[in-house]
């Protein structure tokens, strides 16, 4: 009931502007200011350059943000298409086996990335599934951290999506194919797209499992950025974090829009 007076909802706006300044809106400015100073000596930066942005864009660091890009692209799209065909093959399954399977593509997320990795360092290590020290291993790794987002997210959007559409089609000649194609599939389009959208952030910044796996040809950015951190170099790590956060931010908004434009139809 206090919510709805004048006074508490400007004292809980202030409290949340506070707590956001402080949790996410002075870390994000430091790392800004980092990747533009010269120097650090004081309270601010003692001078501005643009050259460690010169050097993330150029040589490892730039080869590690091409790879972060692919790996990003590929294993968000793999795992939504794994994911979309899961959650609506799982729809008409019977109910214990819809449970094993919400179960199975769950358990991802109760497993530390870490423990993922070195699971999976191990299970592909010796032939015939040799993968370990290619670039296979880090795609199927990150895959296999965003495939239960992306089946979660359709699998809600199957939940709520009204039957009598699908049952309409079919009860005026259309096959199980083009039901699928024409009714099901465009009306979960929003979903889908809010999946990538997500699998895309997620495999951008993962770490975890990547550093148990990643070989030294196939090195995202965030590894390379832990990398830089470790050894000292603090406003280049600075700089390809905002390279990093740029990439990320332009490609969830492309598919934020095509996520409108499926919405509209």
């Amino acid at each position: 009931m206090l919510l709805w007076t004048r006074r508490s909802r400007v004292l809980l706006w202030a409290v949340f502007a506070v707590l956001f300044t402080a949790i996410v809106l002075a870390p994000l400015l430091m790392i800004v200011l980092a990747s533009v100073a010269g120097n650090w000596t004081g309270l601010l930066p003692g001078a501005l350059t643009g050259s460690h942005f010169a050097r993330a864009l150029s040589g490892e660091t730039f080869a590690s943000l091409s790879v972060s890009i692919q790996t990003g692209v590929i294993a968000s799209l793999v795992s939504v298409l794994l994911g979309t065909w899961a959650a609506l093959a799982s729809q008409s399954a019977p109910s214990k086996l819809r449970k094993a399977v919400d179960t199975l593509f769950h358990l991802p997320i109760a497993v530390p990335s870490v423990v993922l990795g070195l699971a999976m360092l191990v299970a592909f290590s010796r032939p015939p599934l040799a993968f370990n020290g290619t670039r296979w291993i880090v795609l199927l790794g990150h895959v296999m951290i965003l495939l239960p987002f992306s089946y979660s997210t359709v699998s809600a959007a199957i939940a709520r999506m009204d039957p009598l559409l699908a049952q309409a089609a079919a009860s005026l000649g259309a096959s199980p194919v083009r039901v699928l194609l024409r009714v099901r599939l465009p009306v979960l389009l929003p979903s889908i797209s809010a999946s990538a959208s997500l699998a895309l952030a997620m495999s951008m910044g993962e770490l975890g499992a990547t550093m148990m796996l990643y070989p030294p040809d196939w090195r995202t950015l965030p590894a390379s950025i832990f990398a830089l951190t470790d050894r000292g170099q603090v406003f280049l790590a600075s700089a390809s974090t905002v390279l990093l956060l740029a990439v990320t931010l332009a490609g969830v908004v492309i598919l934020g829009l095509a996520r409108g434009r499926a919405a509209q139809r």
